[in-house]
């Protein structure tokens, strides 16, 4: 019987963090099945799902927290991938001039109207002419069937008119 895992992960970045992990991963004889890893600032960090026998689960779990040693520290949880209703994806794109509070701003709108955040990708950037630091945000998100988007799409006006900023949402992607 096959188990699912999800790990998170994070480290000092170096040279060598992501092949340590995926000889572990494949020692065990675990499948990488998806994966979603970056550098911020001087840290490593990810997420990571994999697919290995139940049997050798243990095995990997421990094996993971030796990385510790190696300065990777991997949190193993299981993969409860379930969907309890029907949902539809969307996607909204923001950038304008940065400030605090965009993302809670963005993200209070769409928790008031149950939508769930499946990703979320977030940078600064200097803006070409003037300099100025520019936010800008891509939010990949799962509607409920019953959400009211009008309501959605109203809230996410307000706020972009708010805020200053332009919110492109864009359904059925």
């Amino acid at each position: 019987m096959q188990s699912r895992l999800v790990l998170t992960l994070i480290g000092k970045d170096r040279p060598g963090l992501v092949d340590a992990l995926a000889a572990t991963v494949a020692g065990h004889g675990g499948n990488w099945v998806e994966s979603r890893m970056c550098r911020l600032g001087g840290e490593f960090a990810g997420v990571l799902r994999v697919e290995i026998g139940s049997d050798a689960v243990a095995g990997l779990t421990a094996a993971l927290a030796a990385l510790d040693s190696k300065g990777l520290q991997v949190v193993v949880h299981p993969d409860d991938d379930t969907v309890t209703e029907a949902t539809s994806v969307a996607t909204i794109e923001l950038v304008g001039q940065d400030r605090p509070g965009i993302v809670k701003e963005i993200s209070r709108v769409l928790a008031a109207h149950q939508v769930n955040v499946e990703e979320l990708t977030t940078e600064r950037t200097s803006a070409p002419m003037s300099g100025e630091m520019l936010f800008q945000a891509t939010i990949e998100v799962h509607v409920a069937a019953g959400c009211d988007t009008a309501a959605l799409r109203a809230g996410l006006e307000k706020i972009a008119a708010d805020l200053m900023v332009e919110i492109k949402f864009e359904e059925g992607r």
